[in-house]
C-alpha cells in the first residue's frame, strides 16, 4: 500500500523537482497484486529456488520469549489469520529482483508453514494454542544498534479511509480520484543501469524526451489532460487524505462499499499543506490535524483548490472488491492489512513478511502497547532501525488513533528456529 505518512502531512516540506523525479521503489510499480484468500498450499522445499541473499543493513541478537515484555499477556487474537495470510506471501518463490523490497526468505520459511497447515487450528484460533506454536518453531531476535544495545525508533500511525463517493459527477460529488493516466511512464533505472537498482522515474513524452508528469495544480486546471475518475467524492479534504493513506474505502450512494486500491503516482515530491497553512498565518503548526484542516476548507471553500495545489502529488487509484470487511487493503507485500496486526518498515533492517513483537505505548504515551504484528508495508518516511508505521484499521476512530500515534518503540523479529538469524531475498 503506497502511501505517505501522518509525520509528513504535518511535517514535510519537500520542493517540487525541476527535472525528472526519481523514486526509491517500495512496491512493483502499480502495486504488488493481492494474495488470494484460499486455502493455504505450501510447496515443497525443492521447488522455492535458491536466491543469492540481500544484504540487510541490521544487528541481530538471540533472545528469549520470557525477555519479550508483556509477551504472554498478547491474546493473539487474529494473529493466526495473520500467519495463514503471511504465509500466502512468504511460499511465493523470490525472483531475487533489487528493484522491489527485502523480504523473508521464502526456503527459510517453508517448515514453518507447513507446520502451519498441519496444525489445522482454523483461522480464528488465538490464546494458547496459538503462542504454543509459535514458541515450538520460532525464536525472536533482538533488533539492535551498532552498539549492541536495542534499537529504538518512533512508532507512527496510519489507517484506511472511509468517504462518500460517486460514480457520477453530481451535487455534492464534485472532487474526483483518479485512474491511471494512460501517457504515464514509469522508467526502471535499474533495468539499464545495476547501480541504480530499485530507482524508478515517472514522467510522460514530449516529442522524443521525457519529462515530469503533470503536477497536481495542472492536472485540475485542464480538462484535457484530465484521467479517468474512478469515483467523485463529497468532500475534498477527506479525499486529499485519503490519497495521503494509499488507499481507502468508498462508500456508493447506493450503500455498497468498494476499496479505492493504489494504482500508481504522478511521481512529484509530496509537499505539506499543513506546512503551508501555518506559513500562511492560518493556523500554528502544531494544529495543523486532519480535523482542523477539514474547519479550515468548510470556512474557505473558495481556496480549497489552492491550498490542495500546493502539493503537487497526485496518487491515481483502481477499485477493488472487498472481500474479507475485516482485512485492510495490500500492503507492499501484496497481503492483506490485518488492523492493529500490521505494520510498515523499513526492509533495509526487517524483510517483509517478517513476523515482529512491537513493544511501544498507545497514542499519546501512557498504557503500553505490546503485542505480534506482521512486517507488510513500506513507506516513503520508515526509514531505520526499528522504525514503524502501525496499522490500526478502517474508519475515523482508526484515523483518530493513527493521527496522535507518536511514540518510540523497540522490535523483536520472530524467525525460524532452524534458519538461523534473519535473511532475505
Amino acid at each position: 500500500m503506497k502511501k505517505l505518512l501522518w509525520s509528513a502531512v504535518l511535517l514535510a516540506a519537500l520542493s517540487a523537482c525541476t527535472s525528472v523525479p526519481v523514486e526509491e521503489s517500495g512496491a512493483p510499480s502499480g502495486g504488488t497484486p493481492p494474495v488470494a484468500l484460499a486455502p493455504l498450499s505450501v510447496p515443497p522445499l525443492s521447488s522455492l529456488p535458491e536466491t543469492p541473499a540481500r544484504p540487510l543493513q541490521g544487528r541481530y541478537a538471540p533472545a528469549s520469549w520470557e525477555s519479550l515484555p508483556g509477551w504472554s499477556s498478547d491474546g493473539l487474537f487474529h494473529v493466526w489469520k495473520g500467519l495463514l495470510n503471511d504465509c500466502r506471501g512468504l511460499m511465493r518463490p523470490a525472483l531475487g529482483s533489487l528493484a522491489n523490497p527485502a523480504r523473508a526468505n521464502p526456503r527459510a520459511w517453508q517448515p514453518v508453514c507447513q507446520a502451519a497447515v498441519q496444525a489445522n487450528l482454523g483461522p480464528e484460533a488465538e490464546g494458547d494454542a496459538v503462542r504454543r506454536f509459535l514458541q515450538t518453531y520460532l525464536r525472536p531476535w533482538r533488533l539492535e544498534q551498532g552498539s549492541g544495545r536495542p534499537a529504538s525508533g518512533m512508532v507512527t500511525g496510519y489507517y484506511e479511509p472511509l468517504i462518500h463517493a460517486s460514480r457520477t459527477r453530481s451535487g455534492a460529488y464534485q472532487w474526483p480520484l483518479y485512474a491511471t493516466p494512460s501517457d504515464l511512464l514509469v522508467v526502471d533505472l535499474g533495468a539499464v543501469y545495476p547501480e541504480l537498482a530499485g530507482k524508478r522515474v515517472r514522467g510522460k513524452l514530449e516529442g522524443r524526451r521525457v519529462v515530469p508528469y503533470d503536477t497536481r495544480a495542472e492536472i485540475a486546471a485542464n480538462p484535457a489532460r484530465q484521467p479517468p475518475v474512478v469515483v467523485w467524492a463529497n468532500d475534498p479534504v477527506e479525499a486529499f487524505f485519503l490519497q495521503i493513506q494509499g488507499s481507502g474505502r468508498a462508500i456508493l450512494p447506493d450503500g455498497s462499499v468498494i476499496r479505492l486500491a493504489y494504482a500508481d503516482h504522478n511521481g512529484r515530491p509530496y509537499v505539506s499543506i499543513g506546512q503551508w497553512l501555518a506559513h500562511q498565518g492560518e493556523m500554528p503548526l502544531v494544529q495543523t490535524s486532519m480535523q482542523n484542516i477539514k474547519q479550515w476548507a468548510r470556512s474557505h471553500p473558495d481556496r480549497v483548490q489552492q491550498m490542495l495545489n500546493v502539493n503537487p502529488a497526485m496518487v491515481f487509484f483502481r477499485e477493488e472488491t472487498i472481500t474479507d470487511p475485516e482485512l485492510g487493503p495490500s500492503g507492499a507485500y501484496g497481503v492483506p492489512l490485518q488492523p492493529q496486526r500490521a505494520i510498515a518498515v523499513d526492509p533495509g533492517f526487517v524483510p517483509l513478511g517478517t513476523p515482529v513483537y512491537l513493544d511501544t505505548q498507545q497514542p499519546g504515551g501512557g498504557a503500553p502497547l505490546r503485542r505480534l504484528v506482521y512486517a507488510l508495508d513500506t513507506g516513503a518516511a520508515i526509514r531505520g532501525a526499528a522504525r514503524a508505521d502501525f496499522y490500526w484499521g478502517t474508519g475515523d476512530e482508526a484515523g483518530a488513533q493513527a493521527g496522535r500515534m507518536k511514540q518510540s518503540g523497540q522490535m523483536w523479529l520472530l524467525w525460524p528456529v532452524q534458519a538461523g538469524a534473519p535473511s532475505a531475498r
